[in-house]
């Protein structure tokens, strides 16, 4: 018997507010929310979720996990969520990438990928 994939949990200094900076960008909703953890979903019914749960540490290196979001206009997409407060950064990608690296406000990398084609 195989496995689905349940949740991704996210560390974070301030879960509430990095979850719901995470359903505004993906336009989820939070699903459940207490002092140890806040769960977003697509909807209340749909997996996977992303699951933030408090640290104290701050992040130090680069993630050894991210996610990659395919929106329909990647330079649109990366003006959103830069002004939502994700910023640029380089993992030490090549110059010429279809994709563009962004760091989430606790400094979580992520990719924005060009729209299929």
């Amino acid at each position: 018997m195989g496995s689905i994939w349940e949740n991704m949990v996210v560390d974070a200094q301030d879960p509430a507010r990095l979850a719901r900076w995470w359903a505004a960008a993906l336009g989820y909703q939070i699903v459940h929310e207490s002092a140890d953890e806040v769960e977003i979903r697509r909807s209340r019914d749909t997996l996977p979720a992303l699951i933030f749960v408090p640290v104290l540490d701050d992040k130090t290196t680069k993630n050894r996990l991210h996610l990659d979001l395919r929106p329909d206009d990647r330079e649109a997409e990366v003006e959103r969520l830069v002004g939502m407060g994700a910023r640029h950064v380089d993992v030490g990608q090549p110059a010429q990438v279809r994709w563009t690296v962004l760091a989430d406000p606790e400094g979580n990398e992520f990719c924005v990928l060009d729209a299929l084609s």
